[in-house]
């Protein structure tokens, strides 16, 4: 298991003091309201912590990409309507029951306001829209530490990215982690010396689970792959896999991946195929080297169901990063509600990535069923290949280092 490195909120001194609490409220928004508070509720136990502790709180956290419109040609105006962190303090209030002060112009592309409203709580504004945070600029870490006393990391999620808020920040303040970011590096931390057999389910869209699969190529004693992962395997391998989406960026790894993880990567034997990436779309199921022409695989198939049962029943430890299919949509949901499901049945230590994962675990009520629910798709992929230090997390090791010197 990881050795923890850091402070946490009971090794440092809090009473009545003004802490800095870096969260994680990326969270979708549409029509001015939070669509799903997880990540909201995730903190919520530091929140309480710090209350009783009589401290003045003041949250940061980012919302999408603001550098990403900007680069598209949007006004500042524009961007701030788009994803101002507003919504998130009046879903805080309401959860907290406490008034949640959203410090609307705390943050803007070349500023800080360190003129704090009054209130227990305080939410600045997004604090991307200030170009020095994904740049780990020390000036712009240094305007946001003058605004408290300690610094706190309850943002696990983002815990991966070399941030002004993560990174730089821990220089300027005593700094430690939150409840949830101490148990996340706990809870992730047994995968580094899992009890064996260990079986990694890896899947879902995004092309940033390369590292980590080498990484379970050394660690797992099996892998079992979905997803447009599993197309990418497939056509890596030389099998056609009709107009099904695969990832160009990861094609030449994954045929790497083949060779290094040999019998341990188990690939899907069929697929719930469809003719348009629709829920009302026709669908046949069909061997993995059989997917017609202008059809794409949208789930795994009945076969490869049972096959990733027979693998995980004996298992002691599981860790599951990616849904098995485009879940989201009911029609090709079944893949990875019945894994869940089956995984949920399991006498084992079960550990689930957070982002779309957790997102599919929660639609399925099945989150009660599992061991633990990471908050961080990337960050837990990541934390998984570096072997737990990531880079915010090494940031508070050497701001423990520093306050023991």
């Amino acid at each position: 298991m990881i050795k923890i490195n850091f402070l946490t909120l009971k090794d440092i001194e809090l009473e009545g003091k003004k802490v800095l609490v870096r969260a994680d409220f990326n969270v979708s928004i549409k029509n001015g309201m939070v669509e799903d508070d997880t990540r909201l509720k995730a903190t919520i136990p530091t929140i309480n912590f710090l209350l009783e502790k009589n401290c003045k709180i003041i949250l940061m956290s980012h919302l999408g990409r603001p550098k990403d419109l900007l680069k598209e040609g949007k006004s500042f105006e524009e961007i701030k309507k788009e994803l101002t962190l507003r919504p998130v303090a009046e879903d805080l209030s309401e959860i907290l029951g406490i008034d949640v002060v959203f410090a609307e112009n705390s943050i803007s592309l070349d500023s800080v306001d360190i003129n704090m409203p009054e209130g227990d709580i305080v939410l600045l504004e997004n604090i991307q829209f200030n170009k020095g945070e994904t740049k780990n600029d020390d000036e712009y870490a240094k305007k946001l530490a003058s605004i408290a006393d300690v610094y706190i990391n309850d943002g696990f999620a983002q815990s991966h990215r070399e941030y002004a808020s993560f990174c730089a920040i821990t220089k300027f303040l005593p700094s430690c982690a939150g409840f949830l970011v101490e148990k996340e590096a706990k809870e992730l931390g047994k995968l580094l010396n899992p009890e064996r057999p260990f079986i990694a389910i890896v899947a879902g869209a995004k092309a940033d689970k390369i590292g980590a699969l080498k990484a379970l190529a050394n660690k797992a004693d099996k892998i079992l792959i979905g997803g447009v992962l599993a197309n990418t395997f497939l056509k890596a391998k030389g099998i056609d896999i009709g107009a099904s989406k695969f990832d160009e960026e990861t094609f030449n790894a994954a045929k790497g991946l083949i060779e290094l993880a040999g019998r341990k990567l188990v690939l899907p034997a069929d697929f719930v195929a469809a003719d348009k990436f629709s829920n009302s779309a026709n669908t046949q199921v069909v061997g993995a080297d059989e997917i017609p022409k202008e059809w794409i695989s949208m789930d795994i198939g009945p076969e490869t169901i049972q096959n990733y049962k027979n693998e995980l029943k004996d298992a002691k430890t599981v860790f599951w990063a990616g849904p098995l299919g485009v879940s989201e949509m009911e029609k090709f949901s079944a893949g990875t509600k019945e894994i869940g499901e089956f995984l949920g049945s399991l006498n084992c230590s079960k550990i689930v990535g957070g982002g779309d994962t957790g997102a599919a675990i929660n639609s399925f009520d099945l989150a009660d069923k599992m061991t633990y629910v990471s908050t961080g798709g990337g960050a837990s992929l990541e934390f998984i290949e570096k072997e737990g230090r990531l880079p915010a997390l090494v940031a508070l090791e050497e701001a423990c280092k520093k306050a023991k010197e």
